[in-house]
């Protein structure tokens, strides 16, 4: 198919389909997470499955015949478009065989296992799911479901922007996590088509820049990997007809860090009572890193998913607590001699800090014999509060150093 297929009344169709066993999800005022623009999150991260994936997952398996049905269906995911098609295929009574990477969050692999699923691990990334789901295929006689490049998985994911049209009606910009591309793809063009003044934008992981670099050259372009713990969207290359949609719709694609991916997972868990997983929360952190020119607009940035592994939560809250400049660590040259801890911890306790964990280490072989390296680990309020402690300890005669 091609995207002139997309059309309105597609999504409005998929909308009515949807109504039944979707959520439309809150549309949340975040007044405390940016201050150049009135941001809004739409919650995905609250949508059944934990992600907005469901959406396209439903809208696509309710297009299918009688006789596909029986066949069965066959998909390939990074876990959240496993979880779609599973519940879709088993409300359905219907078939499902997924090959998911390997590297997978568990809570997704064995969410989409309990509805039912063949669930097939491959190892590498999304990419590489593809192409053994693909030469599975062969001869089966089963359905794919694409987890983006598909016509009816676009629309249903386009109903998000019927939704947010409907509870923001004077919304100016939208923000939108971006992997294969089949969320903004159809967000993108129910948005432009019904209200064509307001942006749309898109937001990769600066390890995983295949739509970018794609709309930058103004053709398909694969990347040798893809890098980044949002695994919803560490995506080689975008879809045919995603990157058409996006090259005729979408204003403009950025990037984030991991690190800045990790500081808006944790703001929104912390100001907003909200989890996101990684691919999830990069239309926050583009927002909160100041990457688009938002400044004074009604802002929609869409929390696609909330699906996170536990078992990385804490190295990820670790990651943006650093990157916001909250933990923090202080080294310093000081004579080895009593009393030198209690006076450096005086000092950290009389500007608000709270030193968490403290290495002494004998100095080296350029420094004077009698002295020593002393690590404080400390929670600091931001980047500047570090800055004062460090200047309260050299002006106490103490010598920082820089690493």
């Amino acid at each position: 198919m091609e995207a002139v297929d997309l059309n309105l009344e597609r999504i409005y169709q998929a909308a009515h389909v949807l109504k039944p066993v979707i959520r439309m999800t809150s549309l949340i005022r975040a007044a405390n997470m940016s201050s150049d623009c009135e941001l809004h999150l739409k919650a995905e991260n609250l949508q059944v499955t934990g992600a907005f994936k469901a959406r396209g997952a439903y809208y696509r398996l309710s297009k299918l015949t009688p006789e596909e049905k029986t066949m069965g269906v066959v998909a390939c995911s990074a876990g959240n478009h496993a979880q779609g098609v599973a519940l879709a295929a088993n409300d359905s009574g219907v078939k499902s065989t997924i090959f998911v990477p390997s590297a997978a969050p568990i809570s997704k692999i064995e969410t989409a296992r309990s509805y039912g699923s063949d669930i097939r691990l491959v190892s590498g990334v999304y990419d590489d799911a593809y192409d053994a789901a693909i030469k599975y295929l062969e001869g089966s006689g089963s359905v794919f479901i694409h987890p983006f490049d598909d016509i009816d998985v676009i629309a249903g994911q386009g109903t998000i922007g019927l939704e947010i049209l409907e509870q923001l009606p004077d919304v100016e910009a939208i923000v939108v996590p971006v992997g294969g591309g089949g969320l903004i793809s159809g967000v993108a063009y129910a948005i432009k088509k019904l209200k064509p003044d307001c942006k749309v934008y898109g937001v990769q992981a600066a390890g995983a820049q295949s739509m970018v670099k794609s709309l930058k050259k103004k053709e398909l372009t694969e990347l040798h990997h893809a890098l980044t713990f949002a695994d919803g969207i560490a995506v080689k290359s975008p879809g045919k007809l995603t990157f058409s949609l996006c090259s005729d719709y979408v204003d403009d694609i950025v990037s984030v860090t991991d690190d800045e991916i990790a500081t808006a997972i944790l703001t929104l868990m912390e100001k907003q009572k909200l989890v996101a997983e990684g691919a999830g929360a990069v239309s926050v952190a583009a927002v909160m890193f100041g990457k688009l020119p938002l400044e004074g607009k009604k802002t929609v940035s869409i929390v696609s998913g909330g699906n996170i592994d536990v078992n990385i939560l804490s190295r990820v809250i670790n990651r943006g607590l650093s990157t916001a400049g909250r933990l923090t660590e202080l080294k310093i040259e000081l004579r080895d001699m009593p009393g030198q801890l209690s006076a450096v911890a005086s000092i950290v306790a009389s500007l608000g800090a709270n030193v968490v964990k403290v290495r002494h280490d004998p100095s080296g072989e350029n420094s004077d014999i009698n002295s020593c390296f002393l690590h404080v680990s400390m929670e600091t309020k931001n980047h500047q509060h570090l800055l004062e402690i460090r200047d309260a300890s050299s002006k106490a005669g103490y010598k920082i150093l820089s690493d």
